[in-house]
C-alpha cells in the first residue's frame, strides 16, 4: 500500500517514548491501531508492543512507532503526539481525515 501523506510523529512523543522504555528497561515500539467501536464509530488503540512484519515502523530518537496495514489508512497525514495537561499526559493522535470526534479524544468518524 501506498500513502500519499504518511502519518508524522512529533520529537516530543519520540522523546517520551524513549523516557518509557528507560525506565521499563524495555525497547518496545508505540503501536497505534485504528478499530471498530467508540462513541464516534472508529477509537484509536495505543500500546507498547513489539513490530510485526507488515508494520510501518517510523523511528525517532531511538524509539519507534508502529502501525499495522488495516490502520493505515485511516491514519494518513496523521500527527501522533505527547501532551502532559492538568488532568493527564498521554499520547495524542490528531487526525485530518476524522470529521467528528469525542470529547476525550479517543473515538471518530469518517
Amino acid at each position: 500500500m501506498s500513502l500519499t501523506l504518511p502519518p508524522k510523529v512529533t520529537p516530543r512523543a519520540y522523546a517520551r517514548l524513549s523516557e518509557i522504555n528507560a525506565m521499563t528497561g524495555e525497547s518496545k515500539a508505540l503501536r497505534v491501531a485504528v478499530e471498530g467501536g467508540g462513541c464516534s464509530g472508529f477509537q484509536y488503540d495505543i500500546k507498547l508492543d513489539d513490530p510485526a512484519s507488515d508494520d510501518l515502523v517510523l523511528e525517532g530518537d531511538g524509539a519507534s512507532v508502529v502501525i499495522d496495514p488495516v490502520s493505515l489508512p485511516f491514519l494518513e497525514n496523521a500527527v501522533i503526539d505527547f501532551t502532559e495537561e492538568l488532568i493527564g499526559a498521554r499520547f495524542v493522535i490528531e487526525n485530518p481525515n476524522a470529521t467528528a470526534a469525542c470529547g476525550c479524544g479517543v473515538s471518530f468518524s469518517m
